[in-house]
């Protein structure tokens, strides 16, 4: 894997710590259909595929059943107001950011756009980044089309960037549009999913980024 000319980044479980945020809105559209709320825990097992799929795997339900319709639509009134009510950078990110220097930054997430924007702004990461492919802009990871979309504007190839992710859905987009993959382990993602994605690269959290490009600069350097 040799050094990137960009860098695209997951958002939730990876940049941003989100738990607490996705798991009140969920709640909310599970206790407002008369469900019972789920584990803060348990939830943030459920992230990953978009909303949609969020919801219908707390409900028990399959992500075209009316239930889930209903459930997604009351998740997606909630959410966007309450995105960063808790939110907070994951470990590493400051020196993530500072290591990738002037390097072009993306971010691509299966979170809608109505709720990534004002999280990414309430975090002041927004700044960092030239390009954001969310959820509603296209096909959600694993499917690699965000990340060329979110390349694109960068002027950079997939196989000359990395894909930077807490999930096997990142992994899997990453290696599927060519790009170098990086997993991340702390996040949402479980470390026996991340392992078996095929990463090429795993780092314990986004510290370990750091040392990962200068290595990578000494082999291809």
């Amino acid at each position: 894997m040799k050094r990137p000319r960009a860098i695209v980044f997951d958002l939730d479980g990876t940049l941003a710590d989100t738990r607490l945020d996705i798991a009140a809105a969920c709640n909310h559209a599970l206790t407002s259909l008369g469900r019972a709320p789920r584990d803060v825990g348990e939830i943030s097992r459920f992230v990953g595929d978009g909303a949609r799929v969020l919801m219908a795997r707390a409900l028990g339900l399959a992500p075209d059943d009316p239930v889930t319709a209903e459930a997604l639509t009351r998740f997606n009134a909630y959410y966007p107001q309450h995105a960063a009510d808790h939110a907070a950078w994951m470990p590493g990110v400051r020196e993530a950011l500072e290591a990738c220097g002037d390097l072009p930054l993306a971010v691509v997430t299966n979170k809608p756009r109505s709720a990534t924007v004002p999280l990414l702004d309430a975090l002041g990461l927004a700044p960092h980044f030239r390009a954001v492919v969310a959820g509603g802009d296209g096909p959600l990871k694993p499917d690699p089309a965000p990340i060329r979309a979110a390349l694109e504007p960068l002027g950079v190839g997939p196989e000359d960037a990395w894909m930077v992710g807490d999930g096997p859905q990142d992994i899997a987009a990453g290696r599927a549009a060519g790009a170098g993959t990086v997993a991340v382990l702390g996040g949402f993602g479980q470390e026996s999913d991340l392992r078996g994605a095929g990463p090429d690269r795993v780092i314990p959290s986004l510290h370990g980024l750091a040392a990962l490009l200068r290595d990578e600069g000494r082999r291809t350097g």
